[in-house]
């Protein structure tokens, strides 16, 4: 999902750039300004209240503006994202925004600022009234809106360049030569968007060798908990030795391990272009420490995938793995090998089930040829990213 917010002073042509860049990139839009005077058109409630407020040139308080954005997000399922015109206005209004886009796992990706100077601005506003007969634009409501705006709504600015997301255009010229500076912005932020998949699956179906395989063909950083940990206990560390006596018995290691590896192998690559996931995460609270780790880069869970494989084909293939040189130590022992099934149903189904509302989950076929799987999960992850980007 991308979402983009199109910031600039009142007469700066956001509505105008806003309908080309929905069109582009397949976005709903959403401006409180428009949203509020259908409601006023309406006689809504809402917007009675936020009548009085709007022709004296204020802001129309936070608590009206969440209801109706809230409305508008749950009614567009089918984007690639969001436009905001006209929200945040406030520093406050920017944090109510990550709380709204947290709930749909995702972010602000870029914040694009139009700067107009305020003589083009007035002359603008005060044409616009002419043509619309637009009672909120008279001398004074401008001359009031636009000491709002640098009061109020520039510190937004701060706020998203704090998160490297701001970006400032040149909104004087044409629709057109606007409209190309915006888009050079937003082409170059997508290119900053990370992409993270993670990959779910019983023991024995694959997620290892596919996750490697995935991860490579789209150069993302390969992340298996497991391998980690492997690797700390062949190296003989104090968290290698703990986590062995966890994994021996076919059981979790604790959170803490986990957070750790991942956050250094995030660390260790600033120019990542996402992540894929192995392993991680198998329970619901590891799975707010994923949201929570990704948070940090302003980020989230692109994608989930799951390989479906019957019990008794898991049994069948770490069984025969465990006659070969890729054996694990827990492979050889089947009460061992029921004991990490029976976890993956009890503990991390439910794992799963915590994604499938998030609607960005898909369910593959882990029967056949590893060929005939990779093949279906590229076909799946080309579709899942096209929706991420």
């Amino acid at each position: 999902m991308y979402n983009i917010a199109l910031f600039g002073p009142p007469g700066a042509g956001k509505g105008t750039q806003s309908r080309k860049l929905i069109e582009k990139y397949n976005l709903a839009y959403i401006s409180t300004g428009d949203i509020l005077r259908e409601e006023i058109a309406e006689g809504s409630d809402l917007g009675m209240q936020a009548k009085s407020v709007i022709e004296t040139g204020g802001l129309v308080s936070d608590e009206i503006i969440v209801q109706i954005i809230e409305k508008k997000i749950k009614t567009n399922t089918e984007v690639n994202g969001f436009l905001f015109d006209g929200f945040p206005r406030t520093v406050v209004q920017a944090y109510i925004l990550e709380g709204l886009l947290l709930k749909l796992n995702t972010s602000l990706n870029c914040m694009v600022t139009l700067d107009v100077p305020q003589d083009t601005l007035m002359e603008r506003m005060l044409d616009r009234a002419k043509k619309e007969n637009r009672i909120d634009d008279t001398i004074d409501v401008i001359e009031n809106r636009l000491k709002e705006y640098k009061n109020k709504t520039v510190p937004v600015a701060d706020f998203y360049k704090d998160k490297g997301i701001c970006y400032t255009v040149d909104g004087v010229g044409t629709v057109d030569e606007i409209f190309e500076r915006i888009t050079n912005v937003v082409e170059q932020s997508l290119t900053k968007t990370y992409l993270n998949v993670v990959l779910f699956g019983p023991p024995g179906s694959g997620k290892g060798t596919q996750g490697k395989l995935l991860a490579d063909k789209y150069d993302l950083v390969y992340i298996s908990t497991g391998s980690l940990l492997r690797r700390e206990i062949e190296k003989g560390t104090k968290m290698g030795l703990e986590a062995k006596q966890y994994m021996e018995k076919g059981e979790i290691v604790p959170d803490e391990f986990a957070i750790k590896l991942i956050e250094k192998q995030i660390q260790t690559n600033p120019d990542a272009k996402g992540f894929f996931f192995k392993g991680f995460p198998r329970t619901i609270v590891q799975a707010y420490i994923l949201d929570g780790l990704l948070r940090k880069l302003n980020s989230s869970v692109s994608c989930i995938f799951n390989l479906d494989l019957p019990t008794l084909e898991s049994i069948k293939r770490l069984t025969a793995r465990s006659k070969t040189e890729q054996a694990r130590y827990y492979d050889m022992d089947t009460d061992v090998i029921i004991k990490r099934l029976e976890s993956f149903q009890n503990i991390t189904t439910p794992v799963l089930n915590y994604y499938q509302k998030r609607k960005n989950i898909y369910t593959i076929d882990g029967i056949g040829t590893e060929k005939e799987v990779y093949n279906r999960l590229v076909e799946k992850l080309e579709l899942a990213f096209k929706h991420a980007r």
